[in-house]
């Protein structure tokens, strides 16, 4: 016959939000976000960039207290939507590690011609290469 005793109190799993430093908000909220077409246009039109292998990030100062994201990848590149979402995965994630370490830049990061889905983890290297220039 079964037993229903009451077992000890279950442990706690510890996830990776608790190791963080308590200090450092690194969500990606709503105010990390750049949404209107007006805020892309400007960091277009301020014609700052540095570019890799497969990403161009543009940057224009802001006054907004932190650095803002946009993410801006063509059907024409990358054809499925799958694809497309993988890729602004990655740029978001890297975004959301690193912004504590970036200036005050509104950011928009343009997929090139010719990036592979396939590598993701080069991707990754290649974003977080981008943007600790970015933070120099």
């Amino acid at each position: 016959m079964p037993s229903f005793e009451r077992a000890g109190p279950k442990v706690a799993r510890v996830s990776a939000f608790d190791v963080s430093r308590a200090d450092v908000d690194q969500g990606f909220r709503a105010r990390h976000r750049l949404r209107k077409t007006d805020e892309f246009s400007s960091v277009f039109a301020f014609r700052r960039s540095l570019r890799g292998k497969n990403f161009d990030l543009l940057y224009r100062p802001n006054t907004e207290g932190t650095a803002r994201l946009g993410v801006a990848v063509q059907k024409k590149i990358i054809r499925t939507a799958v694809d497309r979402n993988q890729v602004k995965r990655i740029v978001r994630e890297s975004f959301r590690l690193m912004r504590d370490k970036l200036p005050q830049y509104d950011v928009v990061v343009r997929v090139l011609p010719g990036l592979d889905v396939r590598y993701r983890g080069a991707l990754r290297e290649e974003m977080d290469a981008l943007f600790a220039r970015l933070a120099k």
